[in-house]
């Protein structure tokens, strides 16, 4: 009998997995059975348990300063208004035992000091689980209900946010585990800070740093500094280079590449069949996309009121208005006619309505399948390195998680990818992310 040698296989990559509350986008559908409160507490405590229940990292809540208008009326998807986060997961804090935090606040319109506090004050009450996920506002319309006002260009929102983390992290670090707090003493381009924190190092010693944004800054902004990239969805190799892309960037900040996890956001929509999935994605898409979002979605092209345009008909056949002030409050698209002439190329080759076009263009669920295809699809993009794990965002709320949580997750399991029981007690260790080391005074990061 001939001997073997031995082989060593490659222990398979674990899958990262956060729930984010489905908000107020085009992602939530309102008029199904089952769709809840937005500002409801149950709402969110149902969302975060069944999230724990699915061993997930964490649980991401948005923000919104200001409701969104078009045509200078608040928006049909924006009236139900967004609760401050950071409020929100400290009862959440109390109704949960191992699930991560996280909240998305600006660095535009808050200051350090009380930001830092505040994110410290979450870590010690969850225990450990607090995270961050920060975000650049420079709209003047958001900018408007706050006294400093709120344009800035995007160089200075980004040199401000790298500026405003690093003092962050300053404060953390001032009153190292069993010493006296250490004065700060900071006087940088945005801020000035002087004085003693108020709260001793936290449990993680520094809040999960996350950070979203595709852009050279952002992504150059998240090499320097985040612990997680919230990332948009693509494709399979463009996830793949958008991941090559960020980690070969850390060296040059003395990281290595599992300082760093990859978590785009995706949705998910699951079916008995392949068929039966893909039949109820179409209706959840043709749900998101009313005939009155489908002419609000061409008008944000357009620039111009098309309330007298038939959904059901043709695209406009002029070019959009590039001046256009008729949405308020959204990202402003960067190359209208680029993307109207995208849309009538797309509609004259498959023979669409306006309508059509738009549930064609403005996103489709990101894995539709039986709960094994979506559990082979999810396993794929991270044993590929595409990604490091998801942001799953749900299309309704509360309960838009539990048919993943009962149906997908003990599939990912039984392939040895995903968590069985929670073994660490923070949100740093649920991530696999190195502790956070004291820093010297004045030795934060300068992204």
């Amino acid at each position: 009998m001939t001997p073997t040698t031995p082989t060593t296989r490659t222990p398979r990559k674990q899958i990262r997995l956060a729930a984010h509350f489905p908000g107020v986008n085009n992602t939530t559908v309102w008029a199904v059975p089952g769709s809840g409160s937005q500002i409801d507490f149950a709402s969110f405590e149902h969302l975060a348990r069944t999230a724990e229940r699915g061993l997930f990292d964490f649980f991401f809540l948005a923000e919104g300063l200001r409701v969104r208008e078009h045509k200078g009326r608040i928006h049909d998807l924006d009236v139900v208004g967004r609760p401050e986060s950071l409020t929100v997961l400290a009862a959440l804090a109390a109704v949960t035992e191992h699930l991560g935090l996280a909240a998305t606040v600006n660095t535009t319109f808050n200051e350090p000091y009380e930001l830092a506090r505040r994110l410290a004050s979450l870590d010690h009450l969850s225990g450990g689980r607090a995270a961050w996920n920060v975000v650049t506002t420079s709209d003047a319309f958001t900018g408007e209900n706050f006294r400093r006002g709120g344009y800035l260009d995007r160089a200075a929102r980004y040199t401000r946010a790298a500026e405003f983390v690093s003092v962050a992290r300053e404060l953390w670090d001032s009153w190292p585990d069993g010493e006296a707090p250490r004065p700060v003493d900071h006087r940088g381009e945005h801020f000035t800070v002087r004085g003693e924190f108020t709260v001793p190092r936290s449990p993680q010693g520094h809040p999960v740093i996350i950070q979203a944004g595709d852009s050279f800054e952002g992504r150059e902004f998240a090499a320097a500094t985040a612990d997680v990239v919230f990332t948009r969805h693509s494709g399979l190799d463009a996830g793949r280079a958008f991941y090559a892309d960020v980690k070969r960037r850390l060296a040059a900040y003395g990281r290595q590449p599992d300082h760093l996890a990859i978590m785009p956001g995706v949705t998910f929509v699951l079916g008995d069949t392949a068929a039966e999935a893909q039949e109820h994605a179409a209706e959840i898409r043709r749900q998101q996309v009313s005939p009155q979002n489908a002419l609000l979605a061409a008008e944000q092209i357009w620039g111009v009121d098309l309330s007298g345009y038939d959904p059901d008909g043709p695209l406009p056949d002029f070019d959009p208005d590039p001046g256009s002030e008729l949405a308020q409050g959204r990202v402003r698209i960067a190359d209208p006619k680029a993307v109207a002439d995208k849309w009538r190329a797309l509609s004259r080759a498959k023979g669409l309505s306006l309508r059509e076009t738009v549930i064609e263009t403005t996103g489709r669920q990101s894995f539709i399948g039986t709960p094994a295809d979506v559990a082979a699809q999810l396993d794929a993009f991270v044993q590929t390195d595409a990604a490091d794990g998801f942001i799953l965002v749900p299309h309704v709320t509360p309960g838009g998680l539990d048919p993943f949580v009962d149906r997908v997750v003990p599939l990912l399991q039984e392939r040895g990818v995903f968590r069985t029981e929670y073994t660490g007690t923070t949100l740093r260790a649920h991530l696999g992310l190195p502790p956070q080391p004291v820093r010297a005074a004045g030795k934060g990061p300068t992204a």
